[in-house]
């Protein structure tokens, strides 16, 4: 009786509950959950392949063709093009299947990218450079600013190509580790800046003379007189890099750092943030490096005639030789660099330590490079049956004759170009089908085709985060197990979601205010 009336006085002992989730943390955990079960990507992939080569069989005995207008990218002439469904299963099918499966993977530049990047980054880090220098960059950025300098730097980087995939989302995950927070945000604000604003920037980059030439060359299809510069869309890009560097840091800063909570893995030791003499010297070392490269290409690029310019134009920017191969130019950057810094930190002592670094950087892509194997038969098989062809034409002939006005018409036209962006996620190849339809379309109506360009660049951003056929969609769940091993497709999606949804909206409502206001799109 004692025990019991003891027990009864004793006070009871509280127990935390968790907060009980809202509906946005709710739906974006079911989207993992949901996610994470699905089979390897690997396996998906496969199965992908399967219902692809059954449709195609399906389309293609059911006659189904279009046809369209497009540009010649040889003579730039508009020419009428009629795509066909084309069967997997028929005897030239089956002999693509069985003759390509190597040039196919060949021909996946992205593999060769990768491979290629890693070796100089791989040397950069082994000397301790990227660490080095996030410490330096959390040393010197102010605390609140840094989600914002990591997301304006992923957009800048759309410059370099595939830089920002390789290099940049790594960094950013690294940094915010370092500063106390979940590594996880620190990759899916630095992917967002990559890939759901690499449509735009402050600075003009390669695919803008594409995207450019190919624009004019459908405006000639209604007026031969008119044309556009690589300008054409400046402002507007201007204010969607500011606007979207704003949206995604809060984005990154409110619903994604909240959600993820407190990283429960490895945290780096508080003692080694500070900087060391040998980690200093090693810095100015790197400086010195990294300035022996740029005074290298720049004497191959900058003077008239250089090897490195187109030798035909002699421009630097667009179709020349330095932007063709400029991911061998951060090779050597980051290799340069990296062994600079290890000469001066003493991390390095020899050539074999260079030469172990690259072996070990590219001997960790093994499972990536297995995948990419897949997703390049998937790819090729797809690309052969011109089933995204005909979806993609079959979609912007339903929008044509839906007989909208010319705003209604340039949003719908953001829609389908986004719905297309899941399939069929190559920029250059999208707009030589849609350019010629929708640029005089919407020129009869009175829209500037610097609207429509603006419009394009709008649709074909934001789902390149969630998209399975990006290139680097895998890259950034390995680089995400790295903090959280049961990291799967479905994290990634989840936390890119909000991202997406937000960035699009928003940028479809610039558009659409630019457009009503009657903006300058660019200095043209």
């Amino acid at each position: 009786m004692k025990a019991a009336h003891f027990n009864d006085s004793m006070p009871e002992r509280q127990t935390e509950t968790p907060p009980k989730k809202k509906g946005l943390e709710r739906i974006l955990d079911t989207v993992e959950r949901v996610g994470n079960k699905v089979p390897h990507p690997a396996v998906i992939f496969v199965a992908l392949i399967g219902i692809v080569i059954l449709l195609s069989h399906v389309f293609y005995m059911m006659g189904a063709s279009v046809t369209y207008q497009t540009i010649n990218p040889e003579t730039h002439v508009p020419e009428e093009t009629t795509a066909a469904a084309k069967s997997l299963l028929t005897g030239d099918g089956l002999r693509f299947m069985f003759e390509g499966v190597v040039q196919n993977f060949m021909n996946f530049n992205a593999v060769g990218v990768i491979i290629v990047a890693m070796l100089g980054v791989g040397v950069a880090d082994a000397a301790g450079l990227v660490g080095a220098l996030i410490r330096k960059l959390v040393a010197v950025a102010p605390r609140k600013a840094l989600t914002y300098i990591l997301v304006f730097v992923g957009i800048l980087s759309s410059i370099a190509a595939d830089a920002g995939y390789l290099v940049l989302i790594p960094l950013a995950a690294a940094a915010f580790l370092t500063v106390g927070r979940h590594p996880l945000a620190g990759l899916a604000a630095s992917f967002a800046g990559v890939a759901a604003v690499f449509t735009v920037n402050i600075l003009i980059k390669p695919l803008d003379g594409i995207l450019t030439e190919i624009t004019n060359d459908a405006i000639h299809i209604l007026n031969p007189e008119r044309s556009i510069d690589l300008t054409a869309n400046f402002w507007f890009s201007v204010a969607s890099v500011i606007m979207l560097t704003f949206i995604v840091s809060l984005i990154t800063d409110k619903v994604i750092s909240p959600r993820l909570g407190e990283y429960k893995g490895e945290k780096p030791d508080a003692a080694g943030a500070t900087m060391s003499a040998d980690e200093s010297r090693g810095l100015k070392f790197a400086g010195l490096g990294v300035l022996a490269v740029l005074v290298f290409f720049g004497l191959l690029t900058l003077p008239p005639g250089a090897p490195l310019r187109n030798p035909e134009t002699g421009a630097i920017v667009g179709d020349s030789p330095f932007m063709n191969g400029l991911i061998v130019a951060i090779t050597l950057l980051f290799l340069v660099a990296g062994a600079a810094y290890g000469i001066g930190a003493k991390t390095i002592r020899s050539s074999v330590d260079v030469i172990k670094a690259m072996e070990k950087a590219v001997s960790g892509l093994g499972a990536l490079i297995f995948l990419l194997f897949i997703i390049s038969q998937f790819i090729a098989l797809f690309t052969y049956t011109n089933m995204a062809t005909l979806a993609a034409v079959k979609m912007g002939d339903i929008l044509e004759d839906a007989g909208l006005g010319a705003l209604p018409l340039l949003v719908g036209f953001v829609g389908v170009v986004a719905v297309l962006d899941l399939i069929m996620t190559g920029a250059i190849p999208k707009w030589a089908i849609f350019a010629p339809v929708f640029v005089p379309l919407l020129m009869r109506l009175n829209v500037d085709p610097e609207a429509v360009l603006a419009a394009y660049r709008v649709g074909d951003g934001p789902f390149n985060a969630i998209s399975p056929l990006n290139a680097y969609f895998a890259l950034i769940v390995t680089f995400a197990q790295k903090y959280q091993k049961e990291a799967g497709v479905g994290t990634i999606v989840a936390l890119m979601l909000p991202y997406v949804v937000v960035v699009f909206i928003a940028w479809i409502l610039l558009l659409v205010a630019w457009q009503v206001l009657g903006l300058p799109w660019g200095l043209g």
